[in-house]
């Protein structure tokens, strides 16, 4: 075993330049900004503080590491690709020191005690587990250009919007008219009820996004999630949305919808990704989305036959957008699996041809 500083440097990001360019600024969540210059070539980008302490990003051109992370960079005897995967094997986040504010240092990295392989063996491994990475990235990728299908063809068939002067068959209404809100069966969950939980099966939903895993589920089907606190709208000001299907449980901040009037929940979701919603939003230190003023938006109802015609267009679409998620979940639980048996050695890649 070696001390990680035998093959990494560890430092601090600074703070974010207030230029404006091309090359992404990094932060502990992910890409934060882009500016003009860069202060890493290419390395590893690790959360340094808050929530997103010990999250682990592979850069492999020049970017912009802010003050919330930390930047690693290989020396000759480590892989780039091999490092990514041992660091996120590592579970940085429960090394973390502190708990009103979380931190990761450069002192608790340096001192992680690891056994890594020879170059040759480093590259195969990296290589193997990039298989997973690069098909995931794809399938997004795909779905990414699904959802922009489907939202270029509802600007075809739906063109107009509440200010124009509307042909016969299409009429001004609100969103309570074609929206059935389920937000009476939502059952909220503390963290520490969920981590009593051992067998995490299905998804658990906030306001914005996945949240975690629990043993039991509430819905059963498609809807519509749409924050109703918290993280509400996204900077242009349109409400933040999530497709989910399946069984799953959702918290008490999340909305919970499916249409009616001809809206399907593809449709209802395509409507509301070009609906801004931030003139509806309430509270200054806590924003929100009351089912009232979501139910008072005023839209553009088209002729039932439209909607019919639309929603047969894009089901195949978010069909296969469906098939590449579960898929996903597949990949990445693979991927997980095989993660640490690889960097513990416990399999052996030394004959595998990539």
């Amino acid at each position: 075993m070696e001390l990680l500083s035998k093959y990494v440097e560890f430092k601090n990001g600074k703070k974010r330049p207030d230029s404006k360019g091309s090359i992404p600024v990094y932060g502990g969540n992910g890409i934060l900004d882009y500016t003009d210059v860069a202060n890493m070539q290419s390395g590893i980008v690790i959360g340094r503080v808050g929530v997103y302490c010990g999250n682990v990003f592979l850069v492999r051109d020049k970017c912009w590491v802010s003050d919330n992370a930390i930047k690693a960079i290989c020396h000759e005897n480590i892989d780039l690709g091999y490092l990514y995967y041992l660091l996120s094997s590592l579970h940085l986040n429960e090394r973390r020191i502190g708990t009103s504010q979380p931190l990761l240092t450069q002192k608790i990295l340096n001192n992680i005690e690891v056994d890594v392989p020879g170059l040759t063996t480093q590259k195969k491994i990296a290589s193997l587990l990039g298989l997973f990475d690069s098909k995931i990235k794809l399938n997004n990728e795909i779905n990414e250009n699904l959802q922009q299908q489907a939202q270029a063809l509802y600007k075809h068939y739906f063109p107009y919007s509440v200010g124009d002067e509307l042909p016969d068959g299409w009429r001004i209404g609100s969103v309570g008219e074609i929206i059935e809100i389920h937000d009476s069966k939502r059952i909220p969950l503390s963290g520490a009820e969920r981590a009593k939980m051992e067998k995490k099966t299905y998804p658990y939903y906030g306001a914005a996004a996945l949240m975690d895993y629990v043993d039991d589920y509430i819905f059963d089907g498609k809807y519509l999630l749409l924050g109703e606190d918290g993280t509400v709208v996204d900077d242009a000001g349109y409400p933040i949305l999530q497709y989910v299907w399946g069984q799953f449980w959702v918290n008490n901040h999340a909305h919970i919808l499916t249409g009616k009037l001809g809206f399907n929940v593809e449709s209802l979701y395509m409507l509301f990704k070009q609906t801004p919603v931030k003139t509806i939003v309430t509270g200054a230190v806590q924003p929100k989305i009351s089912q009232a003023n979501l139910r008072s938006i005023q839209v553009v109802i088209p002729p039932s036959k439209l909607l019919t015609d639309y929603n047969s267009q894009i089901e195949p679409l978010f069909a296969l957008l469906r098939t590449n998620e579960e898929a996903n979940k597949s990949l990445t639980a693979l991927r997980d699996t095989l993660l640490p048996k690889l960097m513990s050695g416990e399999i052996d890649v030394t004959d595998i041809q990539l």
